[in-house]
């Protein structure tokens, strides 16, 4: 029987998460506020908040890339999933450097998002 892993995997870049999203090898999971998230949000991304985190509730075989708005917080939920034996990495730069790499944001009506 195989141990879970404990730890995560190296950063991704926004392009990288938005490439391992749009082929459904990863779910990207936004760790922000909810009045961050109704802001503006990555297309396709699950929201949970970091003081709402449940490694149970997401799926243990589809690999997860925290998002947040710099990445601070994601890289403590990724530490968090890994240690619960989730394949997870983080994305480096949040959702800032998300907006400034020019990848798409929406709200949750479909209009188009923004990051403060």
């Amino acid at each position: 029987m195989t141990e879970p892993t404990t730890s995560r995997g190296a950063d991704l870049s926004p392009t990288e998460a938005l490439l391992a999203h749009t082929d459904q090898s990863a779910v990207l999971l936004d760790v922000r506020e909810p009045e961050e998230w109704d802001g503006g949000h990555a297309p396709g991304a699950m929201h949970m908040p970091l003081g709402d985190l449940d490694p149970t509730a997401l799926d243990q075989d589809t690999p997860v890339i925290t998002i947040c708005r710099s990445g601070k917080r994601s890289a403590k939920a990724a530490d968090a999933l890994a240690h619960a034996g989730v394949p997870v990495r983080n994305m480096a730069g949040g959702m800032n450097a998300w907006q400034e790499a020019g990848l798409p944001t929406i709200r949750d009506d479909g209009s188009p998002g923004h990051i403060e």
